[in-house]
């Protein structure tokens, strides 16, 4: 696959995390909530139950309060201190740093992201300027909760899954490396789409999908009717092993894309059109019929 191919692939991977609820709600969460007790940690001048010479004042418990966000209301514990001087500045500034902070999710869990990034956008969500070793731990929390999303046990069957993978750019032990991902999108029964997952693979090996689709198996998927899937030869390999009772249509969209290998490019548009109309067609009689005019 061609670099610009696997630019755009990646950029429909984000569109597709951006709009799971489900992941981001479980991400979001527990980000939010270390930002305020970052945010009670840099104020005080302390942290959790720590002494240090330059704390001021004494934490008195929490209070709840909801968030309403995209991806549905958050429920938050907010910290106070006892002299009633904590004020957070989230709750006012959310709105406006939302989806810079959805998008630093869904793409970290993609590709990673920086901490320089990380701490310009809980800087924008919070007002003010954190300290390097606060933004190292809201880093590690969004660490811990990626990876507990990325375990997860899949709770409901999702008959129709989508296999794809496209190659992002490592940094590996100083050395820039090209990494393929592989990515595993769920639809359920009711047409709703969850990632399911996202794993790192030195390249599209047999093997790499062998031990992906295996993964999956042991967190619980299950009632696979339909694979959609390019036409990888060593991804159908693994299919045939790991899957086989699931059916394999090759996806309708990759189908288009290989037939304009046979097109000139002055024929590109008016021959995509009319294969599309073949697809659309209700029953093989009338797409049959549309294909011989």
């Amino acid at each position: 696959m061609t670099r610009k191919q696997d630019s755009a692939k990646l950029q429909d991977w984000k569109v597709v995390l951006a709009e799971n609820e489900d992941f981001l709600k479980a991400l979001l969460q527990p980000v939010i909530q270390q930002v305020l007790e970052a945010e009670m940690e840099e104020t005080r001048g302390a942290g959790k139950h720590e002494w240090t010479e330059n704390r001021s004042g004494y934490r008195s418990g929490y209070y709840s309060r909801g968030l309403i966000t995209r991806v549905g209301k958050i429920e938050l514990r907010v910290p106070q201190d006892r002299q009633g001087r904590f004020r957070s500045e989230i709750f006012e500034r959310y709105q406006r740093s939302e989806k810079a902070l959805v998008g630093a999710l869904s793409e970290r869990y993609v590709q990673g992201v920086s901490t320089r990034k990380v701490k310009a956008i809980t800087e924008e969500l919070c007002g003010h300027e954190f300290s390097a070793s606060t933004i190292s731990r809201i880093n590690q929390s969004m660490d811990a909760g990626l990876e507990k999303f990325a375990q997860r046990q899949l709770e409901e069957d999702y008959p129709f899954p989508i296999l794809d993978a496209c190659y992002e750019k490592v940094r590996e032990d100083g050395v820039i490396r090209s990494r393929a991902v592989q990515v595993a999108i769920g639809v359920n029964w009711d047409d709703r789409r969850c990632i399911l997952a996202v794993e790192l693979a030195n390249r599209e090996s047999t093997s790499s999908w062998r031990g992906f689709l295996e993964q999956l198996k042991k967190r619980g998927r299950r009632g696979v009717e339909f694979l959609a899937t390019d036409d990888h030869p060593r991804l159908k390999r693994a299919i045939a092993e790991v899957v086989p009772e699931a059916a394999w249509p090759p996806c309708c969209v990759h189908s288009l894309r290989n037939a304009l290998d046979h097109l000139p490019r002055t024929a590109d548009d008016d021959c995509l059109t009319e294969l599309r109309w073949i697809y659309d067609r209700p029953n093989l009689a009338e797409a049959r019929q549309d294909l011989s005019a």
